[in-house]
């Protein structure tokens, strides 16, 4: 077990100077390894000029200075203008540093369909900035998200006083505790142990980094991330409960075992604290993904029960606007409705189609498949439509 991110949200005027101050102080705070440490800024249309002098790679050359690794600029929320959403692709092309995401459904269970199509044609675009495709690493689609998760691209400021967070990497705490057990019962109650006792050890050392800086700790997002290898592997701890492989009948069932387990664990939380299957970030998901077990339907069933939504899916590089719309249109009604967050981090791969092997040289993903997807996409009524409410399921009237 690591610790993906050390978080920083704060304004664009914090002083940078205090920035680094803090990210050279948490590097040595914490008793787990630290891979990365990041910054996550409010919404950018609220304060990005883009007639600025500075653009987008000298901004980020700035905070990268201050010891930020990765820097969020937020999302471009319902309430801005769609000229936003065209200025992404430049941003992102402009450095590696830089992640910008789109909300598509707000917290108040607003939908907006032209939202999604608009946001699938930058999907597109994006894909072209890097060769590979794999520039749609640093774009997600927001759905009912609220600020302060400190895991990427979801990550962003509510503004106001600084804070930071704690984003883990845990999926071998998972397929350890969970295939100790001797029954379910007992694999569940150890993972919650497991949980909660490392999380009393990241908490215990947050609090002392909060005193001694005077930046409050904002909680630890606990979702089970994993690394790119089958011993840290959320698939191969999912399966350790006994499925044949994960896509098999009764892998909802254990997906929901584990999210709940997470839920009963008691530690100060914040974010998704959930599943994190990300296709290319697991190499058995990538695997059973590749192999036609697993494919957005089963993604977005096991969301349904707690998870992050779709994270680094590999695309055909030829997919329709119409079929991205969507996927995100589902993303954004399943969030909806169930009152959660969830996300769609989508990779269209140029050049490649359903079933070619994707790779890259980048350490967190593995190698994977290209997953089949229906390219006829919506029609018109719903990739035009006006934007709508949709209540929770448990408000229906009768």
């Amino acid at each position: 077990m690591e610790i993906r991110s050390i978080t920083l949200f704060c304004e664009p005027q914090f002083n940078t100077t205090d920035a680094g101050r803090f990210f050279d102080a948490a590097q040595g705070s914490f008793h787990l390894p630290v891979q990365t440490t990041r910054l996550a800024m409010p919404p950018f249309p609220d304060w990005w000029d883009d007639q600025a002098q500075e653009g987008p790679a000298e901004f980020a050359n700035r905070w990268q200075q201050t010891g930020a690794q990765y820097i969020s600029l937020g999302p471009v929320k319902l309430r801005h203008d769609e000229r936003w959403l065209d200025s992404i692709p430049a941003i992102l092309s402009a450095t590696d540093s830089l992640f910008a995401t789109v909300e598509i459904a707000d917290q108040v269970g607003q939908i907006d369909p032209q939202r999604c199509y608009h946001m699938a044609g930058i999907v597109q675009q994006v894909s072209t900035i890097i060769e590979n495709g794999f520039g749609n690493l640093y774009l997600a689609a927001l759905a009912n998200c609220p600020p302060g998760s400190p895991f990427f691209p979801v990550a962003y400021h509510q503004g106001g006083p600084a804070r930071f967070a704690i984003a883990v990497e845990s999926a071998d705490l998972a397929l350890k505790a969970i295939s100790s057990g001797r029954s379910l019962a007992e694999a569940r109650q150890n993972l919650i142990t497991a949980i909660e006792a490392a999380a009393e050890e990241i908490a215990q050392d947050a609090h002392k980094l909060a005193e001694a800086m005077g930046i409050p700790f904002g909680g630890i997002d606990f979702s089970l991330a994993p690394y790119p290898s089958d011993d840290k592997s959320l698939a191969a701890a999912m399966e350790a409960f006994g499925l044949p492989h994960l896509g098999a009948p009764g892998s909802l069932f254990t997906a929901a075992v584990v999210a709940e387990a997470i839920n009963q664990a008691d530690f100060p939380r914040c974010g998704f604290s959930g599943l994190m299957l990300t296709v290319l970030e697991d190499s058995v998901l990538a695997e059973r993904a590749g192999s036609g077990l697993v494919g957005i339907n089963e993604l977005l069933g096991y969301a349904s029960v707690c998870g992050v939504g779709l994270d680094t899916v590999p695309l055909a590089g030829d997919i329709s606007q119409a079929a991205l719309t969507g996927i995100l249109l589902d993303v954004a009604a399943l969030s909806v409705r169930l009152d959660k967050p969830l996300t769609a981090r989508l990779m269209p791969l140029p050049g490649l189609k359903p079933g070619d092997l994707a790779q890259f040289n980048f350490p967190f993903f593995a190698d994977g498949r290209v997953l089949k997807v229906d390219n006829q996409g919506v029609g018109a009524k719903l990739s035009g439509g006006a934007r709508l409410t949709l209540q929770p399921y448990h408000s229906r009237g009768r």
